[in-house]
């Protein structure tokens, strides 16, 4: 009896998303279809989210957003908590999470119940979706992730969100990555600047979403007071790379990569006048095909990730060149869904249910 209650709660949850999806685009209601029969058994997973609030989250835009259709879509229980809501008793994690409800309706996307202490080990898949920054907070709450039992599946490794570091990870691949520099010492960037002909970027270690990134020339008037600001008075790291000028006509390529194998692509334009392609400062994502040199990229990394525990990660690359490693809560998955007519998150749940069959 169990069984065909599971068989006709996904069954029901499918047919609303579809609805949902009619109102909003046709491509994810397409492959709706040309998936595995929506009837199929399954054994029901009850998936923590640890993020931020949701009212913060775009139904358009946010990758964990469209997790948590899919989960739900298969008859999966979701639920949400923050990383604040993380805490740990005789040495077991435990959460304060509410049973959340998603749907593509603009009114009403999200539905919470009531909150409860839940401890981590009941749950069958954690996801660590928390934004950055990558501060103290994030790092103790990968510690309590850490903590849970190996029967439950953590995405991605808490360590491996530790060890990481998105703007330093990619730096291990020399050939990979373009001239880069890592310090806080002007004198040390100025001369840098020259070896690279004139022109670097310059960016903070703990940034994200293109803040704190700037274009450094010879001549620039402000160049003393940009790297001042970036590196506060040589208190602080800043990674000074190449200038890539594909930026203007090629972008800031986004690739997802699920269980390092690459799904897809996305190239964030920048606006003009602007150096960054984030869609935060007003980037526009356009249509971007896997070239040779991106698929030579990923098989490198493939390895390394698949070693980490890095099962979701987001990868930019400008040119031929790999910029950053994104592990922390990498995003793009709308985009390239919409351009490219896929359903990126059906892999990401296959995966998770994958893993959590054999964790049993």
């Amino acid at each position: 009896m169990a069984d065909s209650a599971v068989v006709v709660q996904r069954t029901a949850i499918c047919w609303q998303v579809v609805i949902a999806w009619t109102i909003s685009g046709e491509i994810c209601q397409k492959w709706l279809f040309k998936g595995t029969p929506i009837s199929e058994e399954v054994n029901v997973l009850d998936i923590l989210y640890v993020m931020d609030p949701m009212t913060t989250v775009s139904i358009d835009k946010d990758t964990t957003f469209v997790f948590q259709l899919e989960a739900q879509r298969r008859g999966h229980r979701n639920f949400h908590c923050l990383a604040t809501d993380l805490s740990m008793q005789d040495g077991r994690p435990f959460a304060r999470c509410s049973r959340l409800s998603v749907a593509r309706v603009r009114h009403r996307p999200f539905s919470l119940g009531e909150p409860i202490s839940r401890s981590l080990d009941s749950f069958q898949c954690v996801l660590m979706r928390r934004d950055p920054p990558f501060d103290m907070a994030y790092i103790f709450a990968t510690y309590l992730l850490e903590a849970v039992r190996n029967t439950t599946f953590v995405m991605n490794r808490p360590q491996s969100l530790r060890d990481a570091n998105e703007k330093l990870f990619a730096l291990r691949f020399t050939d990979l990555v373009p001239p880069s520099l890592v310090t806080g010492h002007a004198d040390q960037i100025k001369a840098f600047l020259s070896e690279q002909g004139g022109q670097v970027v310059i960016k903070p270690l703990d940034g994200a979403g293109g803040e704190g990134v700037f274009l450094l020339s010879h001549g620039d008037q402000n160049l003393n007071a940009i790297i001042e600001a970036v590196t506060g008075h040589g208190r602080r790291y800043a990674l000074v790379q190449r200038y890539i000028p594909e930026i203007r006509t090629h972008g800031d390529k986004r690739i997802i990569v699920v269980d390092g194998k690459p799904l897809g692509a996305t190239a964030r334009m920048p606006p003009a006048g602007e150096l960054r392609g984030n869609i935060h400062v007003g980037g526009v994502c356009v249509a971007s095909e896997l070239t040779p040199r991106d698929l030579e990229i990923c098989r490198r990394l493939e390895p390394e990730f698949k070693n980490r525990g890095l099962y979701f990660v987001g990868l930019d690359v400008i040119g031929d060149y790999l910029t950053e490693v994104n592990v922390t809560s990498p995003t793009g998955v709308q985009e390239i869904n919409a351009l490219n007519g896929v359903c990126i998150e059906f892999n990401v749940l296959e995966l998770i249910e994958q893993r959590c069959a054999a964790a049993r």
